[in-house]
């Protein structure tokens, strides 16, 4: 008789056996384990692919800007040339320095070059509505003359006579305003810009600046402060539009309103303001 076998024996001959013949194996836990391994490499592959993606993008977006920053940077370079270029022909001013080339062409400001308009002195802009009883906005295309008013008004400020002026396309009370008021403290507003006419002079509205005067004395004459506003007013004004001291007129000397009163009464006081203007 032959010996019985040992359970270690028999066990190790079973899976030697499974081993020979895979169909005696129970794959299901290792097919299990192959999917899900397949599956955390397939998800792997997929975010490396995302990954490369979005890096390929930025480098792409970062090329787009640099691309379009280098084009604006040559549209500009190319524009600066061409006005450099262009103002060759233009290379010597009118005191016959030469120009630095690089020098830009600047807009005017109220028909004046920006240059002269920045010498003015100092005033509050305050314009008026646009309206048919004070600011027309018709254009204002010569100026041979300044005319200098008071405002018939003793004691208002030059912020209530602009206020008057103003409520004129309300009242529709009569025509009547003036590019700049001074007031008695010697403050300016400009009421009207200077490539606009004001309804100042009816005769010389079209080629005319009007400065109206404010006023504390009986005798209508203006305190210091108006006085020295006005006379440095008028010495930009005329050094601006090229005009004499001649070119400065009385509202009285067109129409014989007596206005101002004071420099109409006054004739030695008129020449001495004329004078004083540099």
């Amino acid at each position: 008789m032959g010996q019985a076998s040992s359970p270690k024996k028999e066990l190790g001959l079973e899976l030697t056996n499974m081993k020979r013949n895979p169909y005696l194996v129970d794959y299901s836990q290792f097919q299990k384990k192959r999917r899900e391994r397949d599956f955390a490499k397939a998800a792997a592959r997929k975010k490396r692919a995302r990954m490369l993606f979005y890096r390929r993008l930025a480098v792409v977006t970062a090329a787009f800007v640099v691309l379009i920053a280098a084009v604006i940077l040559a549209v500009w370079a190319l524009s600066k040339a061409g006005g450099t270029e262009a103002s060759l022909g233009n290379a010597i001013d009118e005191s016959g320095e030469p120009k630095a080339l690089w020098e830009e062409e600047i807009q005017d400001i109220q028909g004046i070059s920006a240059e002269a308009f920045g010498r003015h002195p100092a005033w509050t802009e305050d314009f008026l509505t646009v309206n048919e009883y004070s600011r027309p906005g018709d254009a204002l295309t010569e100026v041979n003359s300044i005319f200098v008013h008071y405002t018939a008004n003793r004691g208002t400020s030059a912020a209530q006579n602009r206020s008057y002026f103003e409520q004129l396309k309300d009242t529709h009370e009569r025509s009547a305003s003036a590019h700049f008021i001074i007031g008695y403290e010697g403050e300016i507003i400009q009421c009207i810009p200077l490539d606009e006419i004001a309804y100042a002079v009816q005769t010389r509205n079209e080629d005319s600046i009007s400065i109206e005067c404010c006023y504390l004395s009986e005798d209508g004459s203006f305190t210091q402060e108006t006085y020295d506003a006005l006379i440095e007013l008028l010495t930009w004004l005329t050094e601006t539009y090229d005009l004499t001291r001649d070119d400065i007129l009385r509202h009285y000397d067109c129409g014989g309103k007596k206005c101002p009163v004071y420099y109409v009464e006054h004739e030695d006081a008129w020449e001495l303001l004329k004078r004083d203007v540099k």
